[in-house]
């Protein structure tokens, strides 16, 4: 099923350019490895490139590069992931997002922890979006 079809949720909600990537990723992965995880994994992975969740939509990052060990790779198995969090960012950009986010405590908070209240954040906005 083409990739225009199959647009999760939190790209309808993002920039076409956003959009664009995961469908281009999706459809491309769908002819190499079918139909399936994979080929989803494989566009979020191409996704965290260039875009990063904040709350229930994906932004444009300020630099290209992966935003997890998940997104590095070119076939990206099943796995942990930081559900769309640029994890590779600065401290100083997560504690902007989980500012943005409203998250409280953020000023306490170690560059993994604002990771993962970023997640929990995001996973929230997501689910009251829908």
């Amino acid at each position: 099923m083409p990739g225009r079809e199959e647009l999760p949720s939190t790209l309808e909600r993002s920039p076409k350019e956003a959009q664009e990537t995961w469908i281009k990723a999706h459809d491309s992965a769908v002819e190499t490895y079918g139909e399936g995880q994979r080929a989803h994994r494989t566009a979020f992975a191409a996704l965290k490139h260039s875009f990063e969740k904040v709350g229930d939509h994906w932004e444009k990052k300020k630099g290209r590069g992966p935003s997890d060990r998940q997104a590095r790779k070119s076939t990206p198995k099943q796995g942990e992931t930081a559900e769309g969090v640029d994890a590779n960012a600065s401290k100083r950009h997560l504690y902007d997002v989980a500012g943005r986010l409203g998250i409280p405590g953020r000023s306490r908070m170690t560059k993994d922890e604002l990771v993962d209240a970023i997640k929990k954040a995001n996973r929230k906005a997501t689910a009251k979006a829908r």
